[in-house]
């Protein structure tokens, strides 16, 4: 009679990178410092356009309360969009269970770093479609490079 083996144990790499960063870095794991969200974590993908001098951010955000749950705050020096998507199916009544989840749910936070310039004025905001659409006006105006002229 031959064993056979139902679960093996994953062999670990002789140099764990991620166990690395966090020992140097602190308790942020690896994937924090790439960007790279945890499984299981909401973390809405994220577009920007240059729209002339504006920068257009398109967030994707369907299934989400935009007037309850989503917040766009301009926080010394960085754009940030927060929020939460809600599982309106997490009290279900006694005796149903979920088979399948592949839909994310839980808070998110999305900051991008704008120049000192740029104010509240100058960003407003949209949903349609599931698409958060974030314009900051000017962002790019005055942007171009100077040359500096080198003395002797």
């Amino acid at each position: 009679m031959s064993t056979l083996t139902l679960w093996q144990r994953p062999l670990k790499p002789a140099f764990d990178t991620e166990r690395w960063v966090r020992d140097f870095f602190g308790p942020a794991t690896a994937s924090d410092w790439r960007g790279v969200p945890t499984p299981g974590e909401l973390h809405p993908a994220a577009e920007i356009i240059k729209d002339g001098d504006d920068a257009v951010i398109r967030l994707e955000l369907p299934g989400i309360d935009v007037d309850k749950d989503v917040a766009v705050e301009l926080d010394g020096g960085r754009l940030v969009v927060h929020g939460e998507r809600r599982d309106e199916h997490a009290d279900t009544e006694a005796g149903t269970q979920r088979t399948l989840r592949e839909v994310r749910y839980g808070a998110f936070r999305r900051s991008f770093a704008v120049p000192a310039h740029v104010t509240g004025e100058s960003v407003s905001a949209s949903y349609d479609a599931g698409v958060l659409t974030v314009r900051v006006a000017g962002v790019y105006a005055g942007s171009q490079p100077q040359r500096i002229a080198i003395t002797k």
